[in-house]
């Protein structure tokens, strides 16, 4: 069957594949596909306009949908690579902390909102071209170079033993190992979630159920906020369950998933991210026990200690060469949920030319400033 077309002319939904689509069309297209995938937070999706009118990096963070777009053409000789069940939207903001069944504080990424088979070389270029933005930014004192080489010799690495999970309490992967030592949980936390007024009506069904699911007492008695978090998710609804339970407050987050940007990419229409349990429960790691699919709802535990970790939050001394390797080793451990690529995977990486990664990384990144620049120009 053939596939449906986009004619930016009449600005009608269909594949969006077609390379004369600018970022204003892209971004319109890609808004009215969420509106039929989800019901969308108009308010929110105003102020991720706002951010990404910001700077380069918010933008690049927040529009994954033009990435998958223009992917394909920038990096057409990465394209054939060995595909895995991909991050899709990974940068160095995708990686912060939860704790395992046993209590252990564990580090990796924490955001699969875009996860779909893709060649693996996504990933790493996708997570270079940020550190090449975060550079051009001042928020990254590394150069690009030794960031490429930490990112892949981190990869090779942990594709070659089999996967690397990063828990915290052991005495070799420390956060100080991470370049990570001084982050502190947020001491108001609980404060300001619970300063959220609740919501009075239009909390669904599907959601209450899904976080009643996940509570230790299906009795428990709670307050409803709406939370406004991330950056290429604004728009999803997100609801936070707030409790009191043995002395304490407990906090169950469900927000509302919508297939990945590569869906859109195809001109296709459906409800929920279909790609992000898998991910997660495939991944060389330690599980969060806390988080789960419950239909098209994301359920996940919130607290102090399970959070993203921002670049801009860490201290200013801190070891980015074993931080950007720890990544790569990261990165490796989801690709390794599909064992079977394990071998092609690094073959692949062996007949490479040197600096592909770098050099993908900065075409990729002056892409995305290109677009950060018509969009902030075009877009008021």
């Amino acid at each position: 069957m053939e596939r449906p077309t986009f004619r930016v002319e009449d600005n009608k939904f269909g594949s969006s594949h077609e390379t004369n689509m600018n970022i204003i069309a892209a971004t319109k297209s890609y808004e009215d596909w969420m509106r039929r995938c989800t019901d969308v937070i108009e308010g929110d999706l105003r102020y991720k306009h706002q951010q990404m009118r910001e700077d380069p990096f918010l933008f690049f963070r927040s529009t994954f949908y033009r990435w998958a777009q223009l992917w394909p053409e920038l990096c057409r000789d990465l394209c054939q690579a060995p595909k895995v069940l991909a991050v899709g939207d990974l940068h160095v903001g995708s990686f912060g902390t939860w704790r395992d069944s046993e209590g252990r504080m564990c580090w990796g990424v924490d955001d699969f909102d875009e996860s779909y088979p893709l060649p693996y070389t996504n990933d790493l270029v996708r997570l270079a071209a940020s550190v090449k933005l975060g550079v051009d930014a001042e928020g990254l004192n590394i150069k690009l170079k030794q960031g490429c080489d930490a990112i892949l010799e981190g990869y090779r690495q942990a594709i070659r033993a089999g996967g690397c999970p990063f828990v915290l309490a052991e005495e070799e992967q420390t956060l100080e190992k991470l370049g990570i030592d001084a982050i502190k949980p947020p001491e108001d936390f609980w404060s300001k979630l619970n300063r959220r007024p609740a919501v009075a009506h239009g909390f669904p069904s599907t959601a209450r159920r899904a976080i009643e699911k996940t509570f230790p007492d299906r009795n428990l008695e709670y307050k409803v906020v709406r939370r406004e978090a991330g950056h290429g998710s604004l728009g999803q609804p997100r609801f936070v369950a707030i409790a009191k339970w043995c002395g304490a407050f407990i906090a169950r987050e469900a927000k509302a998933t919508i297939p990945s940007s590569c869906v859109w990419l195809n001109g296709k229409v459906d409800h929920c991210q279909t790609y992000y349990e898998k991910a997660i429960k495939s991944a060389v790691r330690s599980h969060d026990p806390y988080q789960e699919m419950v239909g098209a709802w994301l359920i996940r535990r919130l607290s102090p200690d399970a959070n993203p970790i921002e670049i801009e939050d860490l201290p200013k001394k801190r070891d980015e060469i074993t931080l950007l390797h720890a990544m790569g080793s990261e990165t490796a451990n989801v690709h390794l949920g599909d064992k079977r690529q394990q071998k092609k995977i690094l073959r692949d990486l062996h007949n490479r030319k040197p600096n592909w990664l770098r050099n993908a990384a900065k075409e990729t990144a002056q892409a995305a400033e290109r677009d950060w620049k018509k969009y902030r120009r075009q877009s008021k």
